[in-house]
């Protein structure tokens, strides 16, 4: 990774479609998030409720996140608003270096600056998937489960 000052979001664009759609995990990791073509699709059919955005390292796309904003998330027959982190995929060749912790903290910024207090995400348990990257960030599991996914919730602090 680059210095902190190279890494940036930059919103999908036509000029970088191509880029975004390029962005590829490891083969032993696509059980665990969809491909970002997948994740655009549903930005679509979504407005106002998806964030995707290419993670930039400099003039090198490194990655791809996409948040949920404000979305009604149905809890025990109820429902309560949330947003979080929707997808996360960091190309194959670009784990390691920082760039999903990166994400998340980039993520928890947008939603500080909305005014959300909490970051939610789930994710695939079992080998390969990121329970300990999330766990690692400190994230904790709400004991819920969405389509046979963990969830995890991520309190916000306001930054000092």
């Amino acid at each position: 990774m680059t210095t902190p000052t190279a890494l940036r979001l930059e919103e999908i664009t036509p000029e970088n479609l191509k880029t975004a759609l390029g962005i590829r995990v490891r083969p032993d990791q696509e059980f665990a998030v969809a491909p970002v073509v997948k994740s655009l699709a549903e930005a679509y059919v979504h407005p106002g409720k998806a964030w995707p955005r290419l993670i930039m390292d400099g003039d090198r796309a490194v990655g791809f996140l996409m948040a949920f904003l404000d979305v009604d998330w149905h809890e025990d027959g109820g429902s309560v608003i949330r947003s979080g982190l929707w997808r996360l995929n960091i190309a194959a060749e670009e784990q390691g270096k920082g760039y999903g912790r990166f994400a998340v903290r980039s993520v928890a910024g947008e939603l500080r600056r909305r005014g959300t207090h909490e970051l939610y995400a789930t994710w695939h348990p079992g080998d390969n998937g990121p329970e300990n990257f999330y766990l690692n960030l400190g994230f904790h599991k709400t004991g819920e489960l969405v389509e046979n996914e963990t969830v995890g919730v991520l309190k916000l602090h306001r930054p000092d």
